[in-house]
């Protein structure tokens, strides 16, 4: 097969295979963690979960990220790299152990949200920080195919991560302490991994850092600006356009998932065994759409472009989402969760190939950033929206319909305005 050729010529770059290690275990741990927080939210026997609960529980772990982001941005295009990957995956080792404490004791919800907070907060560093890295990995002739492997085998491993947490949860302990303390154990892992790779090797440039911090948090406003500039420069058009549709299409997953948890939790399984099994065979097989992603979109990108490829994935969702998502199945909704494992993994491919072949390196840090912020708000915004749409068992028309216009209207614009 063509991508096994590929990642093995990848494989081969030194740097880049230990960046993708640093990759693997630091998303894995982070789904094993975040499967562990969905099932102490959703599926706790003694909580009577709601959409709105899960949007509340996403707006307070996901919207601080858009006042941590810009920092994020200004401070990863003046540390060094590597050193983020280390201490950012120790301190979220630190983090996680007590958020399992907080698990197992009798706290108020606030103080175990905060906890959750501070350790997805530090992803914001890490994840903006593999994107950032990877063309000094990688040269420019296989910056498409390794943006096909990197980021969707870290998402891979974050599914594998997930499909851990469930059989942890299921079958040996259960605990969602024990399953937290596993992820501890996976982000030390990838701190000790980081180890690995040259302190700057992963840039920034020198010429491009800021010596102190003091300076780097005082310049936050001016040099995020300047960032912001540098995208919807006309130079930069394609990355802006991208960068837009992608957003919408997080918004429709957002919404989507949403509507999947209250339906494994309610409307498709009869205990929260059964729902947590359900969700774990939809979670494992968008996994396997989002590997389907990484076989075909290195061709897709070349025989369409990547405007026109992002169009169509965007286009087929809005086809297929209403066809399997209306008759609330068990068989369509996992038909529907490859679908959507396929469509969003492309055009996060495409979108993170063409931001990074448009920005120049000193302002990938915090491009990247503002990508991470524009994810989050809209994901956040979707929740908040289908708390207002959905039912109680979740089956809602209206929410299918809306979500498949918004992939419909992408599908045109991105036709019509997105590179080609």
């Amino acid at each position: 097969m063509a991508v096994v050729r590929d990642l093995r010529i990848l494989l081969r770059l030194k740097g880049f295979r230990r960046l993708l290690a640093v990759r693997l275990l630091s998303q894995g741990a982070d789904g094993v963690y975040q499967v562990a927080l969905a099932t102490y939210v959703v599926f706790s026997p003694e909580r009577q979960t709601s959409a709105t609960a899960i949007a509340s529980a996403m707006a307070v772990l996901l919207l601080p990220y858009s006042l941590v982001g810009p920092f994020a941005g200004v401070l990863l295009d003046r540390w060094r790299r590597r050193q983020v990957f280390l201490y950012g995956n120790l301190l979220r080792a630190a983090l996680a152990s007590v958020t399992a404490v907080l698990m197992v004791v009798s706290v108020p919800d606030w103080l175990f949200y905060v906890s959750a907070l501070c350790v997805t907060a530090v992803n914001r560093f890490v994840l903006a920080g593999l994107s950032a890295a990877l063309p000094r990995v990688v040269d420019d002739r296989r910056l498409v195919v390794a943006n096909s492997l990197s980021p969707t085998a870290g998402t891979l491993a974050a599914t594998a991560g997930g499909g851990l947490a469930f059989v942890v949860r299921l079958v040996i302990a259960d605990s969602d302490a024990a399953v937290v303390l596993l992820g501890s154990l996976l982000y030390l892992c990838g701190a000790l991994a980081s180890l690995r790779i040259a302190v700057d090797l992963l840039g920034p440039d020198r010429a491009s850092a800021a010596p102190r911090l003091a300076s780097a948090l005082v310049g936050t406003a001016r040099d995020m600006v300047a960032g912001i500039r540098h995208l919807v420069a006309p130079a930069r058009r394609d990355a802006a356009w991208s960068l837009a549709a992608m957003t919408l299409m997080r918004f429709c997953y957002g919404a989507l998932l949403v509507m999947l948890l209250m339906l494994c939790r309610y409307a498709l399984t009869s205990t929260t065994d059964e729902g947590l099994a359900l969700l774990g065979l939809a979670l494992g097989v968008s996994g396997a759409g989002f590997f389907a992603a990484a076989v075909i979109t290195p061709w897709a990108a070349v025989r369409f472009g990547p405007g026109h490829w992002m169009a169509l994935c965007a286009g087929a969702a809005a086809v297929l989402v209403p066809a399997l998502g209306l008759p609330f199945a068990t068989v369509p909704v996992l038909v529907a969760a490859f679908v959507l494992g396929v469509t969003t993994q492309s055009s996060k491919i495409a979108t993170d190939t063409i931001v990074q072949s448009s920005v120049d390196d000193s302002f990938r840090g915090r491009i990247f950033s503002v990508y991470d912020v524009l994810f989050n708000v809209a994901f956040v915004g979707a929740a908040g929206v289908a708390a207002l749409i959905l039912p109680p068992d979740g089956r809602s028309v209206p929410l299918i319909a809306m979500v498949a216009a918004v992939y419909g209207a992408v599908a045109v614009v991105m036709a019509r305005f997105g590179p080609q």
